[in-house]
């Protein structure tokens, strides 16, 4: 008999990282165990490594991390994680619910090197097969083929550049910035233009306006300034675990309403603090007569020439209409990402997987995705389904939660009887 996993995890980020963890811990009192292994195509843990500002801030409590909503006793909790480095008393000192982006990065690759799943690392998944008369998918990473009675696709987001748009020397996504600044040759140079009205966007114009302090920074928005983020209390409620079952079972305009009145606790918005800080820098430079940040508000980008010395952006203020070349170093599209079509990812296996009529996944409350008769093996997505459970899909809100309740629907369907065991597998991390 081949051997046979319970489940494979297609990407390794925080959530299918948070998932690797509810299995573990199921397992540890489960009679039976779920089977596990997981493929991630890069080379080791990352999540976000070019947007790791020193100064930036985690924008979601560190209690939602991966499994405090879930258990709270775990040992791969954050506040665990700060015991292990011995800063548990100095954090609670700090006197903050939002931890920096570089620390709740080394949680995540602390939490990812003890877990103890296994996880293949450099494994890029070209196809997954239906085999068995549809009753298993066999996985394929290169040589690789590992055979599971389900699979959880967990691939995140995509960068997300306007039509023609594409990455040059010159022309960057916010998402490579550090790395990008880190091998940026020129060593003087005179403006950037960083086009984008959300968190992202305002991170790297603060960014560039301290890494190059002789550089002009022009921050290219549609809006007539940046929007603060709705993180008051009763807004925050949209992201509590039980707003996914009223979501869930919402009509869909009633869906869509909740969707719209809550878009600004997270897209195209910035935390309050760093817009204040942005304008107190702008305020400064003008009573010095020294001007470098410019907030080119209410306009677009209405041309881009790229060459591999520069780029020269036309930019439109929609209220006149006029249009002022800017010729600049580099241009960054802060734009944001857009969600990876996960059932295309499935290769063979799509054809058998159900849509909407606007040709969205149809997935269940357990997150996993009708199939027609011929797969009978489930089919989970971790993301790309806000459409039915909300905003919450993309964010790192609900990892803990819906990582139990994927956990909880492998093993209820778990045939009984005795499987075929897998071949031990190693992580791969150096």
């Amino acid at each position: 008999m081949d051997p046979v996993y319970d489940v494979v995890g297609i990407g390794f980020g925080p959530s299918n990282l948070a998932l690797a963890i509810a299995i573990e811990e199921h397992n540890a009192t489960a009679r039976e165990p779920v089977r596990a292994a997981f493929l991630e195509k890069q080379e080791r843990f990352g999540w976000h490594r070019g947007m790791l500002f020193e100064d930036a801030t985690m924008q979601v409590s560190f209690l939602k991390d991966l499994v405090t909503l879930r258990n709270p006793a775990s040992g791969y909790s954050f506040v665990s994680y700060l015991h292990a480095q011995g800063r548990l008393a100095d954090f609670i000192n700090y006197k903050t619910m939002y931890p920096l982006r570089v620390e709740f990065h080394d949680y995540l690759r602390w939490a990812a090197d003890r877990v103890g799943v296994p996880v293949l690392y450099g494994h890029t998944v070209t196809d997954v097969v239906p085999v068995e008369d549809g009753e298993l998918l066999e996985v394929v990473a290169g040589p690789r083929r590992l055979r599971a009675r389900n699979v959880v696709v967990a691939v995140g987001l995509e960068p997300s550049l306007p039509p023609g748009v594409v990455p040059a020397e010159r022309v960057w996504h916010n998402l490579d910035m550090l790395h990008r600044a880190a091998s940026f040759a020129s060593p003087d140079p005179s403006r950037f233009v960083v086009v984008g009205a959300g968190q992202s966007a305002a991170e790297s114009v603060a960014f560039l306006h301290e890494r190059y302090p002789t550089a002009e920074v022009c921050s290219v928005f549609f809006r007539y300034g940046y929007s603060p983020a709705d993180d008051s209390n009763f807004a925050n409620r949209i992201f509590d675990p039980s707003a996914v079952d009223l979501y869930f079972d919402a009509p869909a305009d009633v869906k869509r309403m909740l969707f719209d009145y809550h878009r600004n606790t997270n897209y195209s918005v910035v935390d309050g603090e760093l817009i204040t800080d942005l304008y107190r820098r702008a305020y400064r430079e003008q009573v010095l007569g020294r001007p470098r940040l410019r907030m080119l508000n209410a306009s677009r980008i209405a041309g881009l020439d790229a060459r591999p010395d520069g780029v020269t952006a036309v930019v439109e203020h929609l209220p006149t209409g006029a249009r002022t070349e800017l010729a600049a170093d580099v241009i960054v599209y802060a734009t944001g990402y857009r969600p990876v079509d996960a059932l295309a990812l499935l290769g063979a296996a799509a054809v058998h997987c159900r849509r909407d009529e606007e040709r969205l996944p149809l997935v269940g409350r357990d997150y996993r995705v009708a199939t027609d008769p011929a797969l009978r093996a489930g089919v989970y997505l971790q993301g790309g389904t806000e459409h039915a459970h909300g905003i919450t899909s993309t964010l790192l809100s609900a990892v803990a939660v819906r990582a139990g309740e994927i956990t909880a629907s492998i093993a209820a369907r778990r045939p009984a009887g005795p499987a075929a065991v897998p071949r031990p597998l190693v992580n791969t991390a150096p």
